[in-house]
Parts: structure tokens; sequence; C-alpha cells
């Protein structure tokens, strides 16, 4: 067994440092499945075609929104290896402790709570599927981007309708022969309305 050395071990934060991940407004997720193993379905014709494993993505996204009060769903897209929505955090008093299959303690109703909760919820009912307890599903992390107006929300929505149809360059695709981001369709970070 190795052991935890905080100079070679050390985990950085992909969030903004003092960005309150609770308070209201609309991010752009990106979640990813272990090894970018291709495990949620097929891309055929530019549409994905869900397997049992994207159908439990599918399913607990949509069942999301019922059982956390302080969440409004948007735009979704399950891909063969991962995972893009916008999600809305709202305001609201209702104190939803959507954080309890966290194994550290989050702000309740933020969005690193909400993607425990969803993250694990998915990897539990796959591994029973798969009759693979315990093993990984996805990747330990997950990706967002604070949506800062109405011209990056349009741009985001229309990359993720899209992104079935351009599989072929995804950088998420494992056999894409030229691979392109999200920035590099649009560059919505820089966009002013």
């Amino acid at each position: 067994m190795i052991k935890y050395n905080p100079k070679t071990h050390r985990r950085y934060s992909i969030r903004l440092k003092d960005y309150n991940y609770s308070q209201a407004g609309a991010y752009f997720i990106t979640i990813c499945t272990h090894n970018h193993e291709c495990l949620f379905g097929h891309i055929i014709d530019g549409q994905i075609n869900l397997n049992e494993c994207g159908k439990i993505v599918e399913n607990e996204w949509l069942r999301s929104q019922k059982i956390r009060l302080e969440i409004k769903l948007d735009k979704y897209q399950v891909m063969p290896n991962h995972f893009h929505a916008v999600v809305f955090i709202l305001e609201t008093n209702i104190n939803v402790g959507a954080n309890g299959r966290s194994p550290l303690q989050m702000k309740p109703k933020s969005l690193s709570s909400f993607m425990a909760g969803f993250k694990s919820s998915i990897t539990s009912k796959i591994n029973i599927l798969r009759n693979t307890p315990n093993a990984p599903v996805l990747q330990r992390n997950y990706y967002e981007h604070i949506i800062r107006n109405e011209s990056e929300l349009t741009c985001i929505r229309e990359y993720i309708n899209n992104n079935p149809l351009k599989w072929q360059l995804d950088i998420e695709n494992p056999e894409a022969l030229h691979k392109t981001t999200v920035k590099d369709y649009y560059n919505f970070t820089t966009k002013e309305k």
C-alpha cells in the first residue's frame, strides 16, 4: 500500500476560490466515466442510442428535480462516456439536505452536494445492474462552468444539442481523429450581452 505523501499526492481544486456554489445561478456541468469508458451507449447517425446504463443516468437526472426542490434542470445530453447539462440553483428557503450520500460535509443545496448525490446514485445503480459492487463508474470530479449571461446560456444549450452530431470531433471520444473542446466550438466565456 502506498503511504500518503502531501507533497506528491496533493489534490487541487478546480473550483473558483471563494465562490459560493450554493448561491442562485446557472451552471454548465460535465461528468465523465471512469477511464473514459463508453459505458452509456453509442452514437448512430448523430443520435445517442442509450443502453441500460445510459438510461440510468437519464432517469436519475430527471428524478433529481423531483427530490431536490432547490434546482431546476435545463438542457442535458447523455453521451457514450460523459454527460453534459445545464442546471439552475434556485433561491429558496427550503431546507433540503441533499448531501446524505456524500462522504464529505458539503453545504446543503450547493452544486457539489447535488453532484455528489447524483453521481453516487448513478454509480450505485449501474454497479447493481452490472453486478460489480464498488467498481468505479465515474471520474472522481466533475467539470463546471458558471454561466454568466444569456449569450453564454444560448451557446451552451446549442453545444449540448449538437454534441451527438459532433461526436467524431469530441474531446471525450476515444476514437476521435481531431479532438476539440466546448470552448473550441463556442468561445462563450468572452461573450457579453
